[in-house]
């Protein structure tokens, strides 16, 4: 029996030397793991109308493309566009294409293909704004949009210390066409292809013909998988001879004039440069954006004090009529905390700001303000809610006895002992709403994490970013907690 199991074990070896000697067949290798952002939508990545559960667009079958010249299987790992770049640095996938853009920064700290697809980035204006807004510099003074971290938000930078523009960036590129639509924003500089489907889905909006800037699409690879890049360029270079690639072009009506000068560029051997001009040592970049990541420290501290201020001042109406109030009014300030903390603080702010355009169109500061309020005094009232209610009756009713007035007891007795109670845990609200403050970058606010993550994804680097952030937020946030236990102690009648 022995001896079956030592031959079996043998042959079982000599076979899987075998396999290996001779190459494993395609279906039993490895599939091609590939990121992309199925929200960017049609013609990148999109969900398939007829299967939710597969995806579509012209760099699905890009990735399917070159998986079938490795003789592997594409298989799709659905990531955050911002995040295609860590992500597969810390082996999440093995390579991200969803129209990454070539970048000095990108090529410093990742291994990048060959460019497979040439963009150009162009002006999208209201119809009635064409003749006025024809180049960035007719737009001095204006808001233009466009998507952080991208070679149009480098020439917007730039266009910003030349001509006077203020750039507005987003997390989507679906949201600024709507900011444009709705008069939010003067215009938009973006992918031609993008651009052409905004409009196209988006009535009174036109693009200027002019190009603005150049730029490649690349695949992305971790910094240490440079033999699997060099297989993929070479797929991708038999795939620009063969005519399956200006096949797939086609497909999705994307095909124009510049994809063959690329192809030949590439096929020549020709160096062609990453967008946004060249890379910058690290810590001469971290001295470069410094200045803006302290800009948006002071305003995230702003824009959370504002808040927390509103916040308060609601929370305290809220509980004070619901422990006062009679069932007519505790019932729908009960209705508004539920649904206030029930549902997410990043869906309030959609509804806020773009939801309710059509009817007020509130600027970004301004609703990012406003919706953290709200939300942050649903948690306040409960908090305040729960301290007046703490304080013991027969104190209240003493008070009552002497003759006080329901709002001398209140203000004397009552008020006083709560916000005693109530200090420590509105402590922590005002550091949690400092960090949720971050939530506001999705309706175009450029607080510090908005900030950081563009700092990040310019220098190709999360790590010294990060440090920097966090350095800021601690900065901000310690001395209100050491003020806060300060104050506790002297209502406690202690020390400091």
């Amino acid at each position: 029996m022995a001896a079956r199991v030592r031959a079996t074990a043998r042959g079982i070896a000599a076979l899987a030397a075998l396999l290996l000697a001779r190459g494993l067949p395609a279906q039993e290798q490895a599939p091609l793991r590939w990121g992309g952002d199925a929200e960017g939508g049609a013609p990148f990545v999109e969900a398939d109308p007829a299967d939710p559960t597969r995806v579509r667009g012209f760099d699905v079958e890009v990735a399917e493309r070159i998986a079938l010249g490795l003789g592997r299987k594409a298989e799709f790992v659905q990531v955050a566009w911002a995040s295609i770049d860590s992500s597969v640095a810390r082996g999440d996938f093995d390579i991200g294409l969803s129209g990454v853009e070539d970048a000095p920064g990108r090529r410093a700290s990742h291994a990048v293909t060959v460019p497979y697809f040439a963009f150009r980035e162009v002006l999208t204006v209201r119809a009635e704004d064409r003749e006025r807004f024809r180049s960035l510099r007719d737009l001095a003074g204006r808001r233009v949009g466009t998507l952080a971290g991208t070679l149009a938000y480098e020439v917007l930078l730039r266009a910003a210390r030349e001509h006077g523009v203020e750039p507005v960036s987003y997390d989507t590129d679906t949201h600024p066409y709507q900011d444009l639509r709705g008069g939010r924003l003067d215009a938009v500089l973006l992918d031609h292809i993008i651009a052409a489907r905004a409009t196209a889905r988006t009535d009174g909006l036109v693009t200027q013909p002019g190009t603005v800037a150049v730029g490649h699409y690349v695949g992305v690879l971790a910094q240490a998988n440079t033999a699997l890049r060099d297989q993929i360029d070479a797929v991708l270079r038999a795939a620009m001879r063969d005519g399956s690639l200006e096949a797939i072009y086609r497909r999705w009506q994307v095909w124009d004039e510049t994809q063959p000068r690329l192809f030949a560029d590439v096929l020549s051997g020709v160096a062609l440069a990453g967008g946004g001009g060249a890379a910058q040592d690290l810590s001469q970049a971290t001295l470069a954006y410094l200045p803006a990541l302290l800009r948006a420290a002071g305003l995230t501290l702003l824009l959370s004090c504002l808040a927390m201020a509103m916040a308060v001042a609601l929370g305290v109406a809220i509980a004070c009529g619901r422990v006062y109030g009679g069932a007519w009014l505790r019932v729908p300030l009960h209705a508004y905390v539920e649904v206030m903390r029930g549902t997410p603080a990043l869906l309030q702010l959609f509804v806020l700001y773009y939801g309710l355009a059509s009817v007020v169109a509130l600027p970004a500061f301004v609703a990012a303000v406003l919706g953290l309020a709200l939300n942050y005094a649903a948690y306040e009232s409960e908090i305040y809610r729960g301290a007046l209610e703490s304080v013991p009756r027969g104190q209240l009713e003493a008070a009552r006895v002497l003759g006080l007035r329901e709002a001398q007891v209140l203000r004397w007795v009552r008020g006083p002992q709560a916000f005693r109670l109530a200090l420590a845990p509105m402590t922590n609200d005002f550091v949690a709403l400092l960090k949720d403050s971050s939530l506001v970058s999705v309706i175009t606010v450029v607080e510090l994490t908005k900030q950081t993550s563009i700092f990040a994804t310019n220098v190709g680097n999360w790590l010294v970013p990060g440090v920097l952030c966090a350095v800021l937020y601690l900065a901000m946030s310690l001395p209100l907690a050491h003020l806060a236990r300060r104050l506790e102690l002297r209502l406690r009648g202690g020390h400091a």
